[in-house]
């Protein structure tokens, strides 16, 4: 599954896993500590799916996918201090428990899904609609770990993550094959010379400028 032989980049998977906290916190803000909205959980999982995706893609690792959850794990401890949230409230805890639900489900499948079939579109779908659907069906469990409950679905007690699972299967099924895409194109930018020399030097420094520019982004949501 992993190349051997070949020295682990951490600069694609770390900014990767910036960008994706950021827009955990950016959500987080719309939200202001409150329950999930509707949509909003599904919506996050399609761009958590879309954001591991790029990163396998770039550089075919699964210690890449652990890097990208523990930095988003960081920034939502982050976000935590800012707003002076204890890590078991809900709007820190449950996120988290939801980044480890999705991270290891995309592990498991890129595990039991034949290489060649991750080759094809139809295969990469798979790959992300059935992660969706197994994280889904695992969040409600959340209660155990943090003490919250998933958020429900308005005058139910159903969670919002099996009442809109459908949404984030087919949106997953649509943002992992276009992560991979995006992630096999910023491969070849980032380590493969199919630039002009002098903007190939600037690639590297501007994906490790990413994390730097996430932190300053997630400050300003927080304090502005």
């Amino acid at each position: 599954m992993e190349k051997a032989g070949k020295r682990f980049d951490w600069s694609v998977p770390l900014a990767l896993g910036s960008l994706w906290g950021l827009s955990e916190a950016a959500m987080g803000m719309y939200l202001r500590g409150g329950c999930a909205r509707f949509l909003t959980g599904s919506l996050m999982t399609g761009a958590a799916i879309l954001f591991l995706a790029m990163s396998f893609a770039s550089n075919r690792r699964i210690a890449g996918l652990l890097l990208m959850l523990g930095v988003a794990s960081v920034f939502k401890l982050i976000d935590a201090a800012l707003l002076r949230l204890p890590v078991t409230h809900g709007a820190i805890g449950n996120p988290v428990f939801a980044f480890y639900t999705e991270v290891l489900t995309f592990i498991f499948f890129l595990k039991v899904l034949d290489a060649h079939l991750q080759g094809k579109v139809y295969g990469r779908a798979i790959l992300g609609g059935f992660s969706a659907l197994v994280a889904a069906n695992l969040f409600p469990l959340v209660k155990f770990v943090t003490g919250i409950p998933a958020c429900v679905y308005p005058g139910t007690n159903y969670p919002l993550s099996l009442y809109f699972m459908s949404v984030a299967v087919g949106l997953s099924a649509l943002t992992c094959p276009l992560g991979m895409l995006a992630g096999e194109k910023l491969a070849r930018v980032a380590v493969d010379d199919v630039i002009p020399e002098r903007s190939h030097r600037l690639v590297p420094v501007m994906i490790r400028l990413v994390p730097v520019a996430a932190f300053v982004m997630i400050i300003l949501l927080r304090l502005g």
